[in-house]
Parts: C-alpha cells; structure tokens; sequence
C-alpha cells in the first residue's frame, strides 16, 4: 500500500478539503474529459447531492465548484484572479477555459443543491454535465469527494481505484504491524521507511523541496493568523481570538508567575490561527483535511519553538512519520468527517502528529505507533456537526484541543517502552466500525449535535 506524503499533505485553500478543494478539482477533472470528447458542448450543469448539498453553502462549495469549471485548481489558486472570474461569469454566464469553447454557465440555475437524491456511492456526491446547443445533456458524470482533496469518479469507486496500489514500493506496509515488523527487521525508522518509499516514485530533489515548501506553507499561515483580526464570514459573527490570545501569550513570556498549563495555550493559538485562516478561505495544507489542517503544524511549531534542542532539520521526519500513519488510517477507515464524523479527521490528525513528534522526540517505532493509538483512540466516537455547515464552531478549538492531546499522547508514549494493550491497527477499526455505525446526522450535515442545539443566526 502506498499513499505520498504528497497525498496526505496537499496545498490548497479553505474551508474544507473535501466540500471544497475536492469540488474544485473534481470539476477541472470534467474539464479534462470535454476536451477528450468527440463532440462539441455548448453549457454546464451542475448538482450538490448528500453532505456537498446539506453543509455545500458553509463551506463554499457552490463557489468551488464554479471556479473548478473556471479552470481553477487549489494548489495554483490566486484569490485576485477568482474574484474577477467569478464577478465574469455572474455577469455573462459563460465559462472560458483554455482547449475549450465558451461554454453558458448560469449559476443561478445551473448549479443546484439537491437535498433529496442522495448518490449511493459516498456522502459527498456532485454530477457535473455537459449540454449540447439544444439543451440536451451529451455528457455526464458522478463524482466523490472522498475526504482529504481525493477525489473519483463513479466508476472509479466502484472499481476499487481508491485502494490501488500502483508500483510496488520497497515497504508496502499496509497495517501498523506490519509497518513495526519491517521496521525491526530492517532497521529502519518510519521516516525511513516512508521516506525509502517515496524515492522509487520521485528524485530526491522533489522530495526534499516538496516536504520544504509544505512545513513553509503551513508556517507563513501561522504567522498569518497569528496577525489578522476581524470576524470570520460566513454570518455566525465568529471572532478571529488567536491574535489577541498570542499577543496575551507574548506579553506573558518571561514571568515568573506564569502556570505550567501556559504552554497548552501556545499549542491552541497555533493551531488555531491556521483554522481561522482556513475558515476564511485562506491557503492551507490538508493534514489530512483542511477541517483538522490546524493539528499537524500546530504541533510542529510548539516542537521548533518550545521543546529544548528542538532542529527546524527535523520537520522532513516529523511531515513522513505522520504520513505514514495518516495512510495507515486513510487505507483501512477514513478521514473524511461526511463518512466517519470528525474523530477521521482531528482523530487522524492528532495520531499523525502524535507519531511525528515522537519521531523527532527520538522515540522508537513502538513508541511512535503507540503514540498515534493513544491519540486516535481519545477521539473515538467524535462527531462532526459543524454549526451552520461552517468550519468554524466547534472547528477552530477542536484543533487546539486535537494538538494538545498530540503532545500529551507523544509525552506519555515516551514515557514507557512502546509496550501497550490496544493496538493502532484496533484503534482504526475501531474507529471505521464507530462511523459505520454513526446516525448519518453527526457526519457533516449540520443536522444533529450543535448545528441544531446553537442558534444559526
């Protein structure tokens, strides 16, 4: 099994990776196959089916979904240039794209939410179609967006390409023990292992400027959100808390009276400056989602900024070791909240932060798989009911408070031998089981939990 750290980790925008990201690119996917087609098109269409549908609006989806048919992708994404293309296309409805003649696009009707048919195949489903100059419909098709920016087709799905494995790779783990077996029998670390993986795909070059270009991406959005103000849109009049809380935070530095608990708001305000730079569309890096893309730098950056002997050379072993884990999760359960409810998500997110900061704490493979155990097992059962279909309520915390349990289950890991009794390949099925089982409205519809029991407006 092998799933990239570039899989795991992707650059994109915000809200949300899969109501987001993965409509964007499932449409420059529908692009792709009209210029493949034999004949010619002259409109678009487009439907939001099941958790796209029910929380589409909070999370922009609509607007994703029209850039996407704009030739917008996220990793190249320039806000100037999507605001003049979607202030276009409301006024002339029409799309233009490169390889393809201008095609009517009215957003008003041609983009619908449809609340009642639900797409068998996955809970976020969306049929993009072509019309020909009579109106009728000469090419369509299902797409999923199955959790992290992944996205498929119907056909896709059905035929299993979401688990295929391509090449094969020198350490094809697709099981914690299996990866703590060739772990011991080749002497290798995680990150090593991983590492070794990526190397039979891609020069080393990539790689490395690749793993930069990711710790960089998530850092600058820090920085970002530790210096922005303002209420997040979206109309729950959500403040952006994580510049004032750092500003308390600096001003606080130094004394002598400060409590040791201190430190859990250092790991808070990181990773809760990226939710609030997610939750206004800004740039982000999924880890593994962008509902949960707070954990994973929150943690890489208390590592660098308050763990003695702490080297910025690390983040490559720390951005592998999560990888590692994070596809381990992906491979055998999930990490979409619309199919397993938020413990996929900020439950994944703190076991791959668990495990990447054991790595660089020096921990053994054993202490690094029971770290990431000890992590996802404390989120078991978590839904995902995001109030208004916004990212933002209960979002923005559950990162920090994902963060810290990170750290906490990378401290007591260290703290023995790596011997344990519940195995991280028990706690992903169990967590599989768990969102087989969870009520349909605790997994990103905004029909149950806070999303009902919080005024909306």
């Amino acid at each position: 099994m092998f799933l990239s750290v570039f899989d795991m980790f992707k650059v994109g925008i915000g809200p949300s990776s899969s109501h987001t990201m993965g409509p964007m690119v499932a449409a420059a996917r529908f692009l792709d196959m009209l210029r493949a087609a034999p004949f010619t098109a002259h409109g678009l269409k487009a439907s939001l089916h099941g958790s796209l549908a029910f929380t589409g609006a909070g999370h922009a989806t609509d607007r994703a979904t029209i850039l996407g048919l704009a030739g917008f992708l996220p990793d190249t994404y320039d806000e100037a240039k999507a605001e003049a293309a979607l202030t276009a296309i409301n006024a002339d409805k029409e799309v233009i794209n490169d390889g393809l003649p201008n095609l009517h696009f009215d957003p008003a009707s041609d983009l619908i939410f449809d609340y009642d048919t639900r797409l068998t195949g996955h809970a976020n489903g969306m049929r993009l179609q072509a019309t020909d100059a009579q109106g009728d419909i000469i090419l369509s098709q299902v797409f999923y967006s199955i959790g992290g920016g992944f996205v498929l087709t119907e056909e896709e799905l059905a035929s299993g390409a979401a688990t295929e494995e391509g090449a094969p790779v020198p350490y094809p783990f697709k099981s914690a023990n299996e990866m703590m077996e060739m772990s011991a029998q080749s002497g290798k670390t995680i990150a090593q292992m991983k590492e070794a993986n990526e190397l039979s795909r891609r020069p080393r070059a990539d790689l490395e400027a690749g793993l930069t270009r990711l710790w960089d991406v998530m850092n600058d959005c820090i920085d970002r959100g530790l210096a922005r103000d303002g209420i997040l849109p979206g109309g729950l009049s959500v403040k952006r808390r994580a510049k004032n809380i750092h500003e308390k935070l600096l001003a606080e530095r130094g004394m002598n009276l400060n409590a040791p608990h201190t430190i859990n708001d250092w790991m808070s305000v990181y990773a809760m400056a990226v939710n609030e730079e997610n939750a206004a569309g800004g740039q982000v890096v999924t880890a593994p989602t962008n509902g949960a893309a707070g954990v994973v730098p929150a943690t890489i950056r208390y590592y660098l900024d308050h763990v003695p002997g702490a080297s910025v050379s690390r983040v490559p072993e720390f951005l592998l070791t999560a990888a590692a884990i994070g596809g381990l999760v992906k491979f055998n359960a999930s990490i979409s909240g619309a199919e397993a409810g938020c413990q996929a998500e900020v439950g994944s997110a703190a076991a791959m932060a668990a495990a990447g900061l054991t790595a660089v704490l020096g921990g053994t493979t054993e202490q690094i798989e029971n770290a990431a155990e000890i992590a996802l097992e404390h989120h078991l059962g978590m839904t995902c009911d995001p109030v208004r279909g916004l990212v933002q309520v209960p979002c923005i915390e559950r990162n920090g408070l994902g963060a810290i349990k990170a750290v906490s289950a990378a401290s007591l890991s260290m703290r023995g031998d790596g011997t344990h009794l519940v195995p991280l390949d028990a706690a992903i099925e169990t967590m599989r089981q768990t969102g087989a089982d969870m009520s349909e409205k605790y997994k990103e519809t905004s029909l149950g939990g806070l999303a009902v029991n919080i005024p909306n407006c």
